[in-house]
């Protein structure tokens, strides 16, 4: 007889990026807004998922995250989740990574997210990507090309 179980993931359960990079212990994140129930910190944990714990901004419209790195980093992947449960809008991310401190950046990926709650809200991408000495890498949100007044969101950012 077949012995067998079956095991479901629990909604907000760690979807680890092998190989990820520990941001609270080398790098500094800076963002342009936070909503205090929801900060940038959400987006670094390990409740990721479906339900999981999220970064909102706290103003409308365009937002940035950027990680400084306190030394150099070879990035390979990029993992990028967001969950929206209310509003049906097009959210767009723009990666791009410096490797000079800060002063030009080169764009690696553009993404869009379409969200039409309640069936489709939650997006998760994984991105290969070849970039070395990177000192800052910048994600740029559009939470609405629909030009709606939005507000962006993002349940975890992970590097490799």
């Amino acid at each position: 007889m077949l012995r067998k179980q079956i095991i479901t993931k629990r909604s907000g359960e760690s979807a680890s990026l092998e190989g990820e990079i520990p941001i609270a212990d080398v790098a500094t994140v800076q963002v342009t807004s936070e909503q205090a129930g929801h900060p940038i910190d959400n987006a670094f944990d390990e409740r990721r998922g479906p339900g999981g714990s999220r970064w909102v901004a706290d103003a409308p419209g365009e937002q940035t995250v950027i990680l400084v790195f306190d030394s150099p980093q070879t990035i390979r992947k990029i993992g990028v989740e967001a969950e929206e449960l209310a509003v049906s809008r097009t959210q767009e991310l723009a990666v791009s990574v410096s490797s000079d401190g800060g002063r030009t950046y080169r764009e690696l990926v553009r993404q869009e997210f379409n969200f039409s709650p309640p069936g489709t809200s939650f997006e998760r991408e994984l991105w290969s990507v070849s970039a070395g000495a990177v000192t800052h890498l910048r994600l740029e949100i559009k939470p609405d090309k629909g030009g709606r007044v939005g507000r962006a969101t993002l349940t975890s950012l992970a590097v490799a």
